[in-house]
């Protein structure tokens, strides 16, 4: 049972509705003891690193999030803001992120022009993962984001994309994984991650 974080931002409902679709056992969990019937967690997010953390931190969030994927190794999917939560800080902002990768986030320079990355673009595969499934096939997803994830370790990097500047567009490091796009508003290449996610973790 996948539980899909009400944190006070993000696209609760498309995703919800989306996996709902597919057949896909899912819930909001509007308050931590919610997640008592969590086998897997989506952590969404639009919006600031900063007002997201707080939100976190002021709903009392980071402890019942930190053990279940950090402890108990749960399997977790952060969206778009929900990715970048996870790294270590934001240059957004001056709030600690929760610190499960090893990453910072930072925002896109000045040379790329048009900020924010907002669209459709292709994510090239970087490594294998039980997330991706590679038909021969270009896996494009739908973007909006200022800022993006810099990882300390290059091994973390599961999926990349080119916005003038090459970035991070997922990570995977044992049961934490990271996208900076929208699944859920990605028609096809979306449900199929999402369907990976839910059956293969």
């Amino acid at each position: 049972m996948i539980a899909i974080v009400n944190y006070g931002l993000g696209n609760l409902g498309s995703i919800e509705n989306m996996l709902k679709r597919m057949g896909i056992p899912a819930y909001i969990a509007n308050t931590p003891a919610d997640l008592g019937k969590a086998t897997k967690i989506i952590l969404p997010g639009v919006g600031a690193f900063d007002t997201g953390m707080r939100h976190l931190k002021n709903h009392a969030w980071i402890d019942p999030l930190s053990e279940r994927v950090m402890i108990k190794k749960m399997p977790v999917l952060g969206i778009c803001l929900g990715m970048q939560l996870m790294t270590h800080a934001s240059e957004e902002g001056v709030e600690p992120g929760l610190g499960w990768v090893d990453a910072v986030t930072i925002k896109f320079p000045s040379s790329v022009g048009r900020v924010p990355h907002m669209g459709w673009n292709v994510a090239h595969i970087a490594k294998d993962s039980r997330l991706l499934t590679d038909e021969g096939i270009e896996n494009r997803f739908y973007f909006v984001h200022s800022y993006f994830v810099k990882l300390n370790k290059s091994s973390d990097e599961l999926l990349n994309t080119v916005y003038s500047v090459p970035f991070t567009s997922g990570f995977e490091t044992n049961n934490i994984l990271g996208v900076q796009f929208h699944p859920e508003k990605s028609h096809r290449f979306g449900m199929k991650l999402l369907s990976n996610f839910a059956t293969r973790y």
